[in-house]
């Protein structure tokens, strides 16, 4: 039709395949997420013993108690971060762009025109 796109022998319409080669930086977000569950689990099991030493009576073990539930919550927060990282790298998921989209309407591209209007769904959609 009118568009260039490159068919392969199979006749399929696919571009070219890309090599997947080792990526040091998937192990260190590895190895961090690894680290922030360790973190998390650790500081979890200190928040319960400051919790039935704080309830036994000593009250320097409220603040303990309060610095453990925090950093657990932090350590959470990083390793979930980190799967997400992961995650786009190994493209799964994709990049949000909803910041600029949700505050700003799309610029119009130079193949739209104000008398031409595409339906949604492409040309097989109209029928």
């Amino acid at each position: 039709m009118g568009q260039n796109v490159p068919v392969s022998q199979s006749g399929k319409r696919a571009g070219p395949k890309r090599k997947r080669g080792a990526q040091p930086a998937l192990l260190l977000l590895a190895m961090g997420v690894t680290a922030a569950v360790v973190a998390w689990g650790y500081l979890v099991k200190a928040a319960i013993d400051f919790g039935s030493t704080a309830r036994g009576g000593d009250q320097d073990a409220w603040t303990f108690l309060a610095f453990a539930s925090l950093g657990a919550v932090a350590c959470l927060f990083v390793g979930l971060m980190l799967v997400a990282r992961i995650l786009r790298r190994l493209g799964i998921t994709n990049p949000s762009s909803s910041s600029s989209a949700s505050s700003e309407a799309p610029s119009p591209s130079p193949s739209d025109s104000p008398r031409s209007t595409r339906p949604v769904g492409g040309h097989r959609a109209k029928h």
